[in-house]
């Protein structure tokens, strides 16, 4: 069944004294999932089960970040996590630490018919 992205948040997080890039990656994603509500779950019956939710994580170090703690850090559907190079990191010389940032987005795809689907009559304009 084809899908179609009913959702599209980003989000950032930092770690700011650990240097760890999986709790910055972490904090990106809870700050993309504030940012939304997908309400027709409930209003039209869709099963959040179903739904696909593809997380990509930009940080500068992609291989330190656990994309299984991450994809464990949604709530809802069947997380894909994809790292990638981005985000920022900001080094301190004077305390010699690297303040990580790190940028998610966040888009969930629901299985949609076509045929389920139909605009509504615009009323006319008399």
């Amino acid at each position: 069944m084809p899908e179609k992205r009913i959702i599209l948040e980003m989000g950032t997080g930092n770690d700011l004294y650990g240097g760890d890039y999986t709790k910055a990656a972490c904090r990106a994603v809870h700050d993309a999932l504030h940012h939304s509500s997908i309400l027709l779950f409930r209003t039209l019956g869709y099963d959040h089960r179903d739904m696909r939710v593809q997380v990509t994580i930009g940080v500068q170090a992609p291989d330190k970040v656990d994309a299984a703690v991450v994809a464990a850090e949604l709530p809802r559907g069947k997380a894909e996590v994809t790292v990638v190079f981005g985000g920022l990191d900001v080094h301190d010389p004077e305390l010699d630490i690297t303040h990580v940032v790190a940028t998610a987005a966040v888009a969930a795809f629901v299985p949609v018919e076509a045929a389920d689907w139909r605009l509504s009559a615009t009323p006319d304009a008399a």
